[in-house]
């Protein structure tokens, strides 16, 4: 693949050769529904969002998953994505999305090379954001997720509050 967005197609095609199990591609699927429904209604806000980037990015997000269900599928995913010719646009949108967002300390702890895994673009945060909106492939409301990390990672559950409130604001709700 070259260094443009891929199409939808694209995209799951590269889920199924990299041997993504159907629940992780219909989960980024669903993914990347929510997220193109986010980036509409705030680029109807009057701010301008990718909508094929983030649609990209959501459908890949999870494309380390064909190699580990850890927390850091992140970077697996971002790893593989390079190997194919994923724009870097794409690969930091999948280094970025897990957890809300990792900040360098524990991606230190983590063992993690030297990056930044916390969503900086507008693109990166919808993907985030989405993400967290989806349980397998089905939405859910963002307090349970939120409440459910509450419990042991306090840290990335006040990152997904600030998401949820970032996000909230630019669609005007």
């Amino acid at each position: 693949m070259s260094r443009e967005l891929p199409s939808r197609e694209q995209a799951i095609e590269l889920l199924r050769k990299n041997k993504c199990p159907p629940k992780i591609i219909n989960h980024s699927i669903a993914v990347a529904d929510i997220a193109l429904e986010i980036a509409s209604k705030i680029e109807s806000k009057g701010i301008n969002v990718d909508l094929k980037l983030v649609e990209a990015g959501a459908l890949l997000h999870d494309l380390g998953r064909s190699k580990t269900h850890s927390v850091d599928h992140g970077v697996a995913g971002a790893q593989i994505a390079e190997s194919e010719g994923m724009p870097e646009q794409v690969v930091k949108i999948i280094k970025r999305h897990v957890g809300g967002g990792i900040s360098a300390k524990e991606a230190e702890e983590l063992g993690w090379p030297k990056d930044v895994y916390e969503p900086f673009s507008l693109e990166e945060k919808i993907v985030s954001y989405a993400d967290k909106l989806i349980d397998g492939s089905k939405r859910v409301p963002i307090d349970l997720e939120i409440e459910r990390l509450q419990i042991d990672h306090k840290d990335a559950a006040e990152g997904i509050r600030r998401l949820h409130d970032e996000i909230t604001h630019l669609m005007g709700d």
